[in-house]
């Protein structure tokens, strides 16, 4: 007897991605489409009966650097392991396309320095078998994935295709570049590309200590770059910038869009105390709404925690990683280094070498900030108290910080993990993120999926929105999940141009997650040599993911990985699936 449909998920509640409250419903899938919403009564070749469970659009990511990953991966996690079903490469202006054969090593220290993704992986598992981006994007279309994936033309690249060593140095484009440059991005953007990124932000640098190629780009190039996407009526800006001169920076953003009529987005972060973005973020928000009120479509990107970087001995960076003695031994294999930092005159050693001076050396001053340094644990705590950092728990112990943090971390057998808020972060709580993701300038995103593998794991907020924001939070307000679900879904997808996912509805993509809200649950990050080359990344399992749906496909099973890759490149933006 044929069936109707590939699929029907039976009896769950849909919560539709519109914000609407939940409603029981089955949802049918034909043709990798939603083909019927409400009291289906034809049958699916496949059937799950999602009664007391909810039914979502699966989750869309619009700022990862999976830019790499997907020309020797199949599967994209971490992102695929917490319900995203789509997500948008080349971010804050860094990528391997256009990229000329002699400067493959060039585009891979950009990758290592602004996004912490190890040059040996990089140089093993990028196979190179393209220069221009419209060839880079015929490369990715021929492969298959776990979720559908899309990209940017990043900045960086195209200024070091077009200028060569002058783009590197950092010297003004002149108008031959610029028309060559805008040429480029018309031939990107008729082959698939959803936009341009761009880094103008001091801490972005190449692995050899150079800022990157964008930093400080003169306003006329930006601008032609925006008019190139005018030109071609459609596709997005987005952009991390410093905020140092925060009405000169904001004016840039809204006479790019003022000029292009496209969208723009840009990274938005409480930063440290007394930083310009620790007093000014509401304002730049509001400014954002009063722009909107123009008819100007700016956002800014905010994330759902503390911008958190993660200490370890097994990971990228610790309090004493820059110590003589501790340099000396990162070179054994990891049980024979956690041995050695097990003997006391070891430990006595390394705790009594002081760190670099130099005031140029911020990350050196930063690793060894304790007053804002947590052990993370598992269930890891997001939100933890600053009467529980390492300085607040080693006054009452009596010892030093130095000690403590050192004795933490070779706990669970040398893996014992350190939490550093380095943003988000000021007031000892996540009161400022709240604010954030409420106000009406944002959109939820930043979870930099594929990036700073020794480092930072916020590819994992879709789960931490869902038990932190929506069920477990006791430090203040929660959100509600119906909100919560819209902003990972319809309005991730709409600020991009994706418009037909992100809503549970007829004639959408069914992309689509199954989910057990009382069972979820974030697990520490854990540390993985499955990089090309045995190269290191961490990643962090999630509880209560009954299915993760990708064009009607089940590619996620309780959280197990089903082997089907109906994911692929996604060219350019697309229309409305309404019927």
């Amino acid at each position: 007897m044929a069936h109707p449909f590939d699929l029907v998920i039976r009896n769950g509640v849909v919560l539709d991605g519109t914000g609407a409250p939940g409603q029981e419903a089955d949802v049918a899938v034909a043709g990798g489409r939603i083909a019927a919403v409400g009291r289906v009564t034809g049958t699916g070749r496949n059937e799950i009966d999602a009664r007391g469970q909810v039914v979502t659009p699966g989750f869309v990511d619009i700022h990862t650097h999976y830019d790499g990953q997907v020309t020797w991966e199949n599967c994209m996690v971490p992102s695929s392991s917490h319900g995203i079903t789509t997500v948008v490469m080349g971010n804050c202006g860094v990528g391997f396309a256009p990229c000329r054969p002699t400067d493959h090593d060039l585009l891979i220290q950009l990758m290592e320095g602004v996004e912490d993704i190890p040059h040996p992986v990089l140089t093993e598992g990028v196979p190179w078998q393209w220069e221009s981006y419209p060839d880079y994007l015929d490369f990715l279309a021929a492969r298959r994935y776990d979720m559908d994936i899309c990209g940017y033309l990043p900045h960086g690249p195209l200024r070091v295709y077009v200028m060569g060593a002058r783009g590197v140095a950092r010297e003004p484009a002149t108008d031959s570049d610029i028309a060559h440059m805008t040429t480029l991005v018309h031939e990107a953007m008729a082959a698939g590309a959803m936009g341009i990124s761009t880094s103008r932000t001091f801490f972005h640098r190449s692995s050899n200590g150079a800022q990157v190629p964008t930093f400080e780009a003169p306003d006329q190039e930006l601008t032609a770059l925006a008019l190139a996407l005018k030109d071609a009526g459609k596709g997005v800006i987005q952009m991390i910038t410093d905020w140092d001169h925060t009405e000169d920076a904001f004016a840039r953003m809204q006479s790019l869009v003022e000029a292009s009529g496209r969208p723009l987005s840009f990274t938005m972060v409480e930063g440290e105390a007394n930083g310009p973005l620790s007093s000014r973020w509401p304002e730049i928000l509001d400014w954002v709404v009063a722009a909107n009120a123009r008819g100007l479509p700016i956002k800014a990107q905010v994330a759902s925690r503390a911008v958190c970087l993660l200490f370890g001995h097994e990971l990228t960076l610790n309090p004493f990683f820059s110590t003589a003695s501790y340099r000396a031994l990162t070179f054994l294999p990891f049980d024979q280094r956690v041995a050695a930092l097990q003997r006391p005159e070891v430990r006595a050693r390394i705790l009594a070498e002081p760190i670099d001076a130099d005031p140029a050396n911020v990350l050196g001053r930063l690793v060894r900030d304790f007053s804002r340094m947590f052990a993370l644990g598992d269930p890891p705590d997001y939100e933890p108290s600053l009467d529980d950092s390492v300085a607040a728990i080693a006054s009452r112990q009596g010892c030093t910080p130095e000690s403590l943090a050192y004795d933490l971390m070779l706990e669970r057998g040398g893996r014992g993990i350190l939490y550093y808020t380095a943003a988000n972060y000021v007031q000892g709580s996540l009161e400022s993120c709240l604010a954030m993701m409420r106000h009406a300038g944002s959109i939820i995103a930043l979870g930099d999926g594929g990036a700073h593998c020794g480092t930072i794991c916020d590819g994992s907020y879709p789960t931490y929105l869902l038990t932190h924001w929506a069920r477990d939070r006791t430090q203040g307000d929660r959100l509600p999940l119906p909100e919560i679900i819209r902003a990972m879904t319809k309005e991730t997808a709409e600020a991009v141009g994706l418009l037909d996912r992100g809503i549970v509805a007829v004639g959408y993509k069914a992309d689509l997650n199954i989910l057990a809200p009382e069972k979820m649950r974030l697990h520490a990050p854990e540390i993985a040599y499955d990089l090309p080359g045995g190269g290191r990344r961490l990643l962090q399992r999630a509880d209560g993911y009954l299915a993760t749906i990708v064009n009607g496909e089940v590619v996620y099973q309780n959280g197990e990985a089903t082997g089907t890759l109906p994911g692929r490149l996604v060219r350019g933006p697309q229309r409305s699936a309404a019927r």
